[in-house]
């Protein structure tokens, strides 16, 4: 068997046999000697395009940057073993020169058909001509038509860069001239494509696209959410008449064998998807595109640990293709590196066409408080009403899925939480169920009081989308009201099919979650309001200002796409809070500048580096006892911050015990350096003590 490094072999590893990648020798490794115990004879050799070198720098790039293990990662590439066999053909029929013996008006439709010399499929054919499959079995036995054998046909169309004349406004056209010749230029440029919401940053970057697909590349482009397919897929369709590719955990398993296998032979030009696409097989990446790109979805955070707008900003380093990063509101890490000129830095500072941004007012809950039990005030409630009155839509965010965060006794004052996790249950009134939201238990809502066995005492307190619902209904109760968030019944596929709804104006106000912020268009939404938006002020994360001001400059942004006249209301008990002043002032280059002076004060991302370490066990004694001998081993070192460890904020989550370290410095490389010496001489994990090592950690839960 001849092997080169990049085939996917077939080998035994126990009792069953596994794939995996014939590999380059490690740097420094001159003679290949590997221990005869790591050996395992190849049992096959699946007939299938080999891992591009590139692809395999990449995987080796990822698993040391993020301290995981080679195979780890590799196993994100390999997900799809079905896509190594060699693809079944289709069985197609085609006209021989024969006639038939006899001849009927069915078979004179179908002969007619077939003698221009196309290949058809018994389906296609009996469609096209208007008869019955027996006919066509008939003109098989007659010698008219010969079965041959061929291929599967690409599952998605080429795109057409002439099926539409983009309609680009000037400043648009000068943005997409500025991506296409960085293209044209070479080199593996990053741009940051910085736009307010609705001026038009996808159709700049569909000219990027078209430009890579006339040079026969392919394209990546990465979403933060599955929601968002669905609108994304119909603007390019617009586009270039034929659909992208798409990979995320909502396409059937046949279709992604597919897709894998098409777009390691090329077949598939342009795919759109999740995270997770990053680590498809293209062999020939000619620019990748991260969309919304601020958003922390795009962080993983099980098994191997990595933020994918950065690994993609790699992987076009590596593969020497482009990438893009574009959103409303960018990430403070992409501004400073476009200020430091390591990204080029693209503006379109006016919605498309002219269209007015919303006015935006702040609602001081302390001077029009709702009324007693209610959640919505007063002042948002008559411009819901003004909407209304003039046939347009309303949109009410509120970050909390569920009836209620929290539910208790009023005679005890029992609290209901979860046993295996640190967080209290929410009410979902629609299911009648109390539900934890961190590892997914659930029960009935009890009559009584679990504690103290009192009947009807069982209270909600606090809002959730679903009691914003019920508000709402008590106040229009004739108009269509929609609830939603990532919970809803029937999944991705519901979710697209009533985001498609409210576009089309089927609900007159819509409730929902962050899932509603981002990305959408709908062209009759004019008033947004804003429930609760201090809750992302109040917590200890040092990125609360910065995700609290993207998610409300985002859900505010969807007011008024179209051009017509829309107000945003933000109801808050902190007013003068800088996050809510520079949302409702439009002084976003202010935040932007008093943000990143504030995270260089105090040393922390992107002036810094950050990792944590996790440890967990289902005993807490043991799990702070690892923790303790771990800081134990932990050297001085004057370029190294270590704090912990600390209880985690959910000190417990599905029955496991968690205690945290953090780990700052100035430079990653010398992070990296510390923390392998650390976990060499350090306490191994054993028993069920787990430690999970996150570089560049978003979330401090």
């Amino acid at each position: 068997m001849t092997l080169a490094p990049g085939d996917i072999v077939l080998v035994p590893l126990g009792p069953r046999e596994v794939f995996g990648v014939v590999w380059d020798k490690p740097d420094g490794d001159t003679d290949g000697n590997v221990s005869s115990s790591k050996l395992r004879e190849v049992s096959a050799k699946p007939i299938c395009p080999p891992i591009q070198p590139s692809m395999r720098r990449f995987i080796d790039w990822v698993a040391n940057y993020t301290m995981s293990t080679p195979g780890m990662v590799l196993r994100m590439v390999l997900r799809t073993p079905a896509s190594y066999n060699t693809p079944s053909l289709q069985e197609g029929l085609k006209y021989s020169g024969i006639e038939p013996e006899r001849m009927t008006g069915a078979r004179a439709k179908v002969l007619e058909l077939v003698r221009e010399g196309f290949m058809w499929t018994k389906s296609g054919l009996s469609h096209a001509a208007g008869v019955s499959g027996s006919v066509i079995d008939g003109l098989v036995k007659q010698g008219s038509l010969t079965k041959i054998q061929f291929p599967s046909p690409p599952i998605v169309s080429i795109p057409d860069i002439n099926f539409a004349e983009p309609e680009l406004s000037e400043e648009q056209k000068s943005a997409s001239d500025i991506l296409v010749a960085q293209i044209r230029k070479g080199g593996t440029p990053v741009c940051l494509l910085d736009g307010v919401t609705g001026s038009g940053k996808t159709e700049v970057y569909f000219e990027a696209i078209a430009e890579v697909i006339n040079r026969g590349s392919q394209i990546l482009i990465l979403l933060p959410e599955i929601a968002l397919t669905s609108g994304f897929l119909e603007r390019f369709d617009r586009r270039f008449g034929t659909r992208p590719a798409q990979w995320h955990s909502d396409i059937t398993p046949k279709m992604r064998e597919k897709v894998w296998r098409q777009i390691a032979t090329g077949e598939i030009h342009v795919v759109v998807g999740a995270r997770s696409a990053l680590y498809l097989p293209f062999c020939q990446l000619g620019l990748i595109i991260v969309d919304e790109e601020h958003e922390a979805a795009f962080k993983q955070e099980d098994r191997v640990f990595y933020n994918a707008r950065d690994m993609a900003v790699v992987r076009g380093a590596i593969a020497k293709a482009p990438v893009i990063l574009s959103s409303a509101t960018p990430s403070i890490e992409s501004r400073v590196n476009a200020n430091l000129g390591r990204y080029q830095y693209i503006r379109l500072a006016e919605r498309y066409k002219q269209a007015a941004l919303p006015d935006l007012r702040a609602v001081d809950m302390r001077n029009d408080p709702p009324p007693r039990g209610k959640f919505l005030s007063p002042v948002l409630i008559n411009e819901i009403a003004g909407s209304l009155e003039r046939g347009e839509q309303s949109l009410l965010f509120l970050n909390r899925r569920g009836y209620a965060p929290l539910t208790l006794c009023r005679a005890c004052g029992h609290r209901f939480e979860c046993n295996d996790c640190s967080a209290w249950l929410v009410e979902h009134r629609f299911r009648q169920k109390l539900v934890c939201h961190h590892c997914g238990h659930n029960e009935p809502v009890p009559d009584s009081c679990p504690n103290c066995g009192t009947l009807d005492h069982l209270v909600a307190c606090g809002p959730g989308v679903e009691r914003l619902g019920e508000e709402l209904l008590e106040l229009f109760s004739e108009k269509r009201i929609m609830v939603l968030s990532s919970d809803i019944a029937g999944g991705a596929k519901r979710m697209r099919l009533e985001l498609d709804a409210i576009a089309k104006g089927e609900a007159d106000i819509v409730v929902g979650t962050q899932l509603v912020a981002k990305g959408h268009n709908f062209p009759l939404m004019t008033c947004v309001g804003v429930v609760d938006a201090d809750i992302g002020l109040s917590n200890g994360d040092p990125r609360a200002a910065e995700r609290t001001f993207q998610l409300l400059s985002q859900v505010t942004g969807r007011a008024g796409r179209s051009g017509l006249e829309s107000v945003g209301l933000i109801q808050t008990f902190q007013p003068e809070h800088p996050v809510i002043k520079a949302i409702i002032s439009g002084e976003r280059e202010q935040f932007y500048e008093r943000e990143i002076a504030a995270r260089k004060s105090s040393g922390l991302p992107p002036f810094s580096r950050l990792a944590s370490i996790v440890i967990s066990s289902t005993d807490r004694k043991k799990a702070e006892q690892h923790a303790n001998e771990i800081r134990l081993t932990c050297k001085p070192d004057p370029q190294i911050l270590v704090l912990g460890p600390a209880e985690a904020p959910i000190a417990q989550v599905r029955g496991r015990y968690r205690f945290r370290l953090l780990f700052r410095a100035v430079k990653a490389s010398e992070l990296h350096n510390y923390l392998r010496d650390m976990l060499n001489s350090g306490p191994k994990t054993r028993g069920d003590i787990r430690a999970q090592v996150d570089i560049d950690p978003q979330s401090f839960l």
